[in-house]
């Protein structure tokens, strides 16, 4: 970034808006994260360099930052930039399947296996396993068959 200054680059910004909603309880989003226990590491805490050494620059304008495990700490490792389709699935409410050993949110299954979320939601509701939930075919008039 040259001789730009820091409160000028937007990695600095997202690093500050960080601090902020896990460090001051006065925050919009306080209990969203620091009221929830999610910290900041040490490393990042002291240095805005140490963040942006960790993390790199932003991919494109838009994108923001994500942890990788929403209940887990921001730190190396758990951490990303994301784009909003990204991170809108990756939410503590996000229902995730675990199909043929793989884990993944409900709505990136229901879009690999032209499957209906909708449905496969109501599945899930009535206490179908996750797998026939996702692979059970329909029959006529939205019935659905259990193998």
């Amino acid at each position: 970034y040259g001789a730009r200054p820091c409160h000028e680059i937007p990695e600095y910004k997202v690093w500050r808006h960080m601090l902020e909603r896990c460090e001051t309880p006065t925050a919009r989003e306080y209990s969203h994260y620091g009221g929830r226990g999610i910290r900041v590491c040490e490393r990042w805490r002291s240095s805005f360099a140490n963040f942006l050494g960790d993390v790199g620059s932003k991919p494109a304008r838009r994108w923001t930052l994500d942890r990788i495990g929403v209940h887990g700490h921001y730190e190396p490792g758990n951490v990303r930039w994301a784009t909003w389709r990204q991170q809108h699935r990756n939410k503590r409410k996000t229902i995730r399947i675990t199909h043929a050993g793989t884990t993944l949110p409900l709505a990136e299954w229901c879009e690999r296996l032209g499957v209906d979320a909708q449905l496969v939601r109501g599945r899930l509701r009535a206490g179908w396993p996750a797998s026939e939930a996702l692979t059970a075919r329909v029959l006529s008039r939205g019935h659905s068959h259990r193998r």
